[in-house]
């Protein structure tokens, strides 16, 4: 098949989806398929006549990428792109997306995990790996998300949706619940979270999470140990356990060689493994999810499981959790990547 690996655009979480969309592509090649990685935001600046030609590009269009400690400087990309247009959609994207059989979407955090890019496929006609635009949008709005999970009687921590201005946080950090995690409500790779110690470090918090937009998430601090567990299809997939070797598990820890230790399968009884798995399936049942997600949670001191969030698009780069957790069940990258693909050209999206 002729597959666009869709990756890059503008989120803050850039860098991580080049590089799962890097291996997803070299692995779709391998698997035979003709795939060429395609950056949303940047684009490609010269196409051919015959776009079918474009499929047989050396190795698929990929470059040697990596995930810095720190997040991408996205003002630089916008710099860094010739027509310097306002779209978050580059030249020659969706045209190239039109002549594929499927997009896959590699994408993570803005534009790919909210339903946009989703959306717009839809309007296409074109077929896209995983989720839908709706149930997309959900799970990556965390206010949303939780009101959901509330309704369907999932276990999360309490919340409030907070919308402020800075002249207002410190009022804030007096008066909010201690402790708590504050989070934007649509960031991803652990970017714009915090886990103030203290109402001093609450305040420093409250101010530069603003940063990331608007509204923010206030949310009870649960402590214990933090699990993740994958659902490919409609099957959960052995929980990992993520050990920060710093105090926090933050955007460097998640993508840094030796920053966390995980394990996988997680060190539990089978009866909270096999719970851990039950809860993701009603997490991604829930939300509306398809085809593949992960759903992060806390099992703490007294056995209880809490759902914290879901990712409807989950990183695919070779330190993320799901090709892990597929791993531990003996699904190879590759094969990993051609079940999301099979499991997508199955459904019928509304055109």
């Amino acid at each position: 098949m002729k597959i666009v690996v869709l990756a890059g655009g503008i989120s803050t979480e850039r860098e991580v989806s080049l590089v799962s969309g890097t291996g997803v592509c070299r692995a779709l090649r391998k698997n035979g398929h003709r795939a060429i990685l395609v950056d949303l935001f940047l684009g490609l600046e010269q196409v051919p006549a015959d776009l079918d030609t474009l499929f047989d590009a050396p190795d698929g269009l990929c470059a040697d990428v990596r995930v810095r400690a720190q997040a991408p400087d996205l003002e630089a990309v916008r710099r860094s792109r010739p027509d310097q247009s306002p779209s978050h959609i580059g030249p020659h994207v969706l045209e190239v997306c039109a002549a594929s059989d499927i997009v896959f979407l590699g994408l993570h955090g803005m534009d790919g995990e909210d339903g946009r890019i989703q959306a717009a496929l839809d309007l296409l006609g074109v077929p896209y790996t995983g989720s839908g635009h709706l149930a997309s949008a959900a799970a990556m709005d965390k206010a949303v998300a939780k009101r959901l999970m509330d309704a369907a009687g999932i276990p999360t921590p309490k919340w409030r949706l907070l919308e402020y201005g800075p002249e207002e946080a410190e009022s804030l950090a007096a008066e909010l619940p201690m402790p708590c995690v504050v989070k934007t409500i649509g960031g991803g790779s652990s970017l714009g979270v915090y886990l103030p110690e203290d109402r001093a470090q609450l305040r420093t918090a409250l101010n530069e999470v603003l940063g990331f937009g608007g509204k923010v998430l206030a949310e009870e601090r649960i402590y214990g140990r933090e699990l993740t567990v994958a659902v490919l299809g409609d099957q959960w997939l052995p929980a990992v356990e993520t050990v920060p070797a710093g105090k926090e598990f933050d955007y460097a820890a998640k993508y840094q060689a030796g920053a966390a230790v995980e394990t996988c399968p997680a060190q539990v009884p089978p009866e909270v493994m096999e719970a851990a798995g039950d809860l993701a399936l009603r997490v991604h049942h829930c939300l509306g999810l398809e085809v593949y997600s992960r759903t992060d949670m806390i099992l703490d001191e007294s056995g209880k499981l809490w759902v914290l969030e879901a990712n409807s698009l989950p990183g695919m780069t070779p330190t993320s959790f799901v090709p892990k957790e597929a791993a531990a069940v003996g699904i190879s990258y590759e094969q990993l990547c051609q079940r999301i693909v099979d499991l997508s050209m199955q459904i019928k999206r509304r055109g």
